[in-house]
Formats: C-alpha cells, structure tokens, sequence
C-alpha cells in the first residue's frame, strides 16, 4: 500500500504525490505557524501585505522556516504573477528573459513578484542585473538567503530591499504542525488513518532545529514505517524515523543526533581531545555551524552551570564570531569554546533544581503569592493586607530578612544544592553564610 493511496489530489492543481511539506504549506498569513513578530495580527509586515504596499524584500532565516511560503501568501495576497528563480540554476541570460517579460506584464499593468531563492549565490554582476528593474518598479524582487545579507548582498540592492529575519520555529509549533498533518484529510496523512503519540512528535520536532520541512520530511518517513506495523508511531518508531532521516541526508553517513550526543557527552565528561573530534566530524558532515553553537552554548548552561558562569558568555561569543566570520573560519571559535567546555569545572546543580520546581509545580497546586510579598499600589490593596509584614533586606542587618518567601505549604523546601565544584563552592559558602544569618535572626524573635 502506497503511502498516499486513497488520499484526494492537494489543493491548487498540487499532485498527491507531492512531499508532504509541499501539501501543507500554508496557504494564508493565518495559516502560517512562527514568524509572528512579522505577520502577526497589527504586525508591520502583515500591515504592509494586506495593503499592498510591502515593495521589495530580502527574507533571512535559516532552513525550513517559511522563507518561500512567506513569498507565495504575499503574491497570493496581492495578487501578482510569482516567478519562481533559484539562484543555484540560473544565471544573467535568464534574469535579462525573466526581468523582459515582468517589463512586459508590467505595460499591461499586471504585477510581477520575482522571488530569488538562496539569492546568496548570485554573484555581484547577477545581482546588479535586478537593480534597474528593482529601482523601476517593474518586479518587486523577495530574496531568500539563510546567510548574513550584510556579507552576501551588494549595498546597492539591499539599500533597495527590506531585510526580515525569520526565525527557527519552536519544538511546540512543529509538533503541533505534525499533529495538523497527521488528522489532515485534504492535504496531509489523515487518509491513512494513522495514531502517534504527543512524546513522538516531540521527539521528532527535537531533532530538527526548528525546520518544519525536515519535520514533515521525517514524518513521512514515520508515516512509512507504521503502516507496516501497527498503524501507530511511539517514541520508538519516531527514533526510528529520525535516524533514517538523518542518514538519508547527512552528508558523512553519520547519525546527526548520534554525533551531538557524542560530543556532548565527551565535553560532560571532561575530555577535550574526544570533544574536539566529534565537533570537526560534525563540521566535516556538513553540519549547520549555527546548531552546533546553540548546543554549545546549551552545553554551557546545563553541563557547566555556576561552576564556571563565564563560560556561557565565551560561548555566546563564539556564536557571534561564527555569525561574523563564517565557516570554516569561524569553526575556531567553536574549537576553543569546546576545549574550554571539556576542561572547566562542572555542575548541573541548577539544571537539577530547575527540573525539580518544573515537577513541584506540576504536581502541587498553584499556590497564591503571600500576601507580604505582594505590591500594594493602591490603598485598598493596603486595606486588604497586600505588602504586610515584608521586610526590606537592604535595611536588615547582613542584608537578610528572616522571612519566608515560598508559599506555605513549601516552607523549607531546597531545590538548588550547590557543588564544591569551581565558583559554585563559593555559591555554597555564601548560602551555608545565608542559612546562619536567618538562623540567629529567628532565634532572636
């Protein structure tokens, strides 16, 4: 059974076997998940596009965020002929045949939108081809780049064009997406009548560093998978799916997740020879420079914590020295960050905590704030004891007031249990030093 029999022919002339990210792209700004800090409801850009006045545009956003879905809804919107050109296949000939008949339909008063994917690629000479037709109105022109334009694209077009910046959707979106194209009958795999678990489409989203295509790409695959079994995909298959996935596309033959597990796990266990190996097999797969540094830095933040709290700031730097310099010379950056990772002192200490309230508000009731920690702007919030009883720590002898700051029923509870480890033993000193101060000022009331 084929894994789209029995399902209708996509929407607009779109062919049932066509990928799944193609059949679910969104069709309306409404329709668009993420992006709203751009196409929200009031957004500028929204604005813009409904009124038809959104000219010229460069869309900057890594893969798989709704670049070229961005630039469908606009010509859909306005109504203008959309030219599709891909930077990697064409060339001056082609532009000067494309940018001839938008002059044309432009004499007949019909609109024409030019969207160039991966506009990157065009050399300085292709991309000074669009200028007088940008200039002139003739096209308006929307570039798709996942690089810096700063760097990529000549002053000269990007003074003419808009730049926004689309970013990664959350893991929340694409699962709730892949839930979307699971129960969709018209478009999606709704025909095939298959189940998945919410853990499942998590994981799946997990893997894809915010590309909604990957996703939808790796579900189709799990989609596969379950229909010869039990036409039900758990954590099991999705992991299943991810693998293959990965596999089919990763450039050394390696497991993507496989490989950032490796290296996480190598920087955990304080081994910067092991650590600096799988970060030069990832780069050397073709990974996204951009995704290592955001796990760095989450390695910072996990793995390293207070131990070492300079460490998140190296490597945020050495994420804005990626983002400045690129690959491979950039790829230093993340060396020295990796070794210093590898080598600093480590805790989890605050990870743990975090975790922990994260399950104590899950399980306990939400309880209200007490009343002595409350505001009291207004006199009858004073008449109803808002602001009663607190104490100024600023005014308290060692800066500590003896006063509880949990709600009641949490009285005592001890969440973040510092290390002896680097700076954090001082962390513990100050907090034993703490204890003592609210210790003697107890017993004194």
């Amino acid at each position: 059974m084929s894994l789209f029999d029995g399902e209708p022919e996509g929407p607009k002339g779109t062919p049932r076997t066509a990928p799944l990210a193609e059949r679910m792209r969104p069709r309306s700004l409404d329709e668009m998940s993420g992006q709203e800090h751009l196409v929200g409801p009031g957004k500028p850009l929204r604005i813009q596009i409904e009124r038809d006045d959104s000219g010229s545009m460069i869309l900057w956003g890594p893969p798989g965020v709704g670049k070229t879905t961005l630039a469908k809804i606009i010509a859909e919107t306005t109504r203008a002929s959309f030219i599709e050109f891909s930077a990697v296949m064409s060339g001056i000939k082609e532009i000067k045949q494309v940018m001839s008949s938008a002059a044309q339909a432009s004499e007949m008063h019909s609109r024409t939108i030019l969207f160039v994917d991966e506009i990157h690629r065009f050399n300085k000479a292709q991309q000074d081809a669009f200028l007088p037709y940008v200039e002139r109105g003739t096209i308006r022109l929307i570039g798709a780049t996942t690089e810096n334009p700063s760097f990529e694209i000549i002053s000269a077009l990007l003074s003419r064009c808009r730049v926004y910046v689309l970013q990664p959707l959350s893991e929340v979106q694409i699962a709730g997406l892949l839930r979307r194209a699971l129960e969709d009958k018209e478009r999606g795999l709704g025909g095939l009548e298959i189940t998945a678990d919410d853990d499942a489409l998590e994981m799946i989203a997990s893997y894809t560093s915010g590309d909604c295509r990957n996703a939808y790409n790796t579900l189709e695959v799990a989609a596969q998978l379950a229909q010869a079994g039990a036409r039900h995909i758990d954590r099991a298959l999705a992991g299943e799916a991810v693998q293959q996935r990965v596999l089919m596309y990763d450039k050394s033959g390696e497991e993507h997740y496989n490989l950032i597990s490796a290296l996480h796990k190598s920087v955990r266990n304080s081994d910067p020879d092991a650590a600096l190996y799988w970060l030069a097999r990832m780069f050397a797969s073709g990974e996204d420079p951009m995704y290592l540094a955001r796990r760095v830095v989450r390695m910072a933040v996990e793995d390293i914590g207070l131990a070492a709290p300079e460490a998140m700031n190296l490597c945020l730097s050495a994420k804005q020295t990626m983002e400045f310099l690129g690959s491979p010379e950039g790829d230093l950056a993340l060396a020295e960050a990796v070794v210093y990772l590898a080598l600093a002192p480590k805790s989890n200490s605050v990870y743990t905590a975090y975790g922990a309230v994260q399950q104590e508000i899950e399980q306990t009731r939400q309880e209200p704030v007490p009343l002595h920690l409350r505001n009291a702007p207004t006199r009858l919030m004073k008449e109803l004891d808002y602001g009663k009883d607190y104490r100024y720590a600023h005014d308290e002898e060692g800066r500590v007031a003896d006063m509880d700051c949990l709600p009641d029923s949490l009285k005592g509870r001890s969440y973040y249990k510092p290390t002896q480890e680097g700076r954090e033993k001082l962390l513990a000193q100050r907090m034993e030093q703490i204890r003592r101060i609210k210790a003697a000022k107890h017993g004194e009331s």
